[in-house]
């Protein structure tokens, strides 16, 4: 099995990925129609049938750091698709030493990204040369340092006195585009 990542950052027009009190994070994980930095283009559906295929299965997509299998750092409590994308919500662990990590870092914006592991069931190139994805088949959802879609980034929210800082400097490193892994 070919398994892909694909990198999004939720950033404008509402799509910012946020982290709470609690350590709750929510946003988009990928947002329809917007092609990425490699020319793919997730159309609205694709997930519709690997989301009902883990809800009947009582399974859950997993909250992994930078696609590593063997590092999970939270849960995804709600994970839908919508008019605009794949809308995620859940919770970093922070009695696990990564998930702390990544709460800071998060935090202050040092890490503003989200990824998805995929396996594409279906999908077609247009006109244009970009591949359309028809159908994906969803494994996890990372955070990660470097998003493949400029669009979606994560920006700090309240979480301290100096949260407008923090977002200053968040808006600062969201200068920096997303870059395609080796195996994705």
């Amino acid at each position: 099995m070919n398994l892909e990542t694909k990198f999004c950052a939720p950033e404008a027009k509402g799509a910012a990925l946020s982290i709470s009190e609690g350590h709750e994070v929510s946003g988009y994980a990928s947002l329809f129609g917007q092609p990425d930095q490699g020319g793919d283009v997730v159309e609205a559906g694709a997930y519709r049938a690997s989301l009902a295929k883990i809800a009947a299965r009582g399974g859950s997509v997993k909250m992994l750091w930078q696609h590593d299998p063997a590092q999970p750092i939270g849960v995804w409590e709600e994970v839908r698709e919508d008019a605009r994308g794949l809308w995620v919500k859940g919770r970093i662990l922070t009695d696990v030493t990564r998930g702390r990590e990544a709460a800071a870092l998060l935090g202050v914006g040092a890490i503003d990204g989200l990824s998805i592991g995929y396996r594409t069931v279906r999908a077609h190139k247009d006109a244009s040369g970009k591949r359309r994805l028809m159908e994906l088949e969803l494994w996890e959802i990372s955070l990660v340092t470097f998003p493949m879609l400029p669009e979606a980034r994560v920006a700090a929210k309240g979480d301290s006195p100096d949260a407008a800082l923090l977002r200053e400097m968040a808006g600062a490193f969201r200068s920096v585009r997303g870059l395609m892994t080796p195996d994705g």
